[in-house]
């Protein structure tokens, strides 16, 4: 064993793959430190613990951080708005399950019901960021326009 961290395979193989913080970082292309954050900031769920009191992550816990990522990259969503879009993915997961084990035809349709105004939310804070977008796409295009108008005009004097 490398690192104090890691798990041996053979007492892992019944277990799912645990991965070190550096492991991740490095994966994910993320500081230690902002991992650390996320966790603090209850965008993750606290890290699983050695002994030694060293985090270990699953494969699962790398698949959210790199979702969070990309909302926070492509969508400019603030810690905030991801923790916001995050809890709600975490709702509509437990509404799944409860489906999938439910059998009275009203309750999966209530459920049905909750998780579209969850999905909903998710659309508006979506909605909001392509707004924002689509105006600053718009002040580029009027900037352009004027610089060209303003070509034309020293070309012809």
């Amino acid at each position: 064993m490398t690192h104090s961290d890691e798990i041996p395979m053979d007492q892992n193989r019944a277990e799912s793959a645990y991965y070190t913080i550096e492991q991740v970082a490095t994966r994910t292309q993320l500081t230690k430190r902002t991992l650390r954050y996320y966790e603090e900031m209850e965008l993750l769920p606290q890290a699983e613990r050695t002994e030694g009191n060293y985090r270990r992550y699953t494969e699962d816990d790398i698949q959210r951080i790199l979702y969070i990522k990309s909302l926070r990259e492509l969508l400019g969503f603030s810690l905030n708005e991801v923790r916001k879009f995050l809890q709600v993915e975490d709702e509509r997961e437990l509404i799944r399950t409860a489906f999938r084990q439910q059998t009275d035809v009203q309750e999966k349709i209530a459920q049905l019901d909750r998780s579209d105004e969850l999905i909903h939310e998710q659309l508006a804070l979506v909605e909001q960021k392509i707004t924002g977008l689509e105006q600053m796409r718009q002040q580029l295009i009027l900037r352009l326009e004027k610089h060209s108008h303003k070509r034309s005009i020293l070309q012809n004097s």
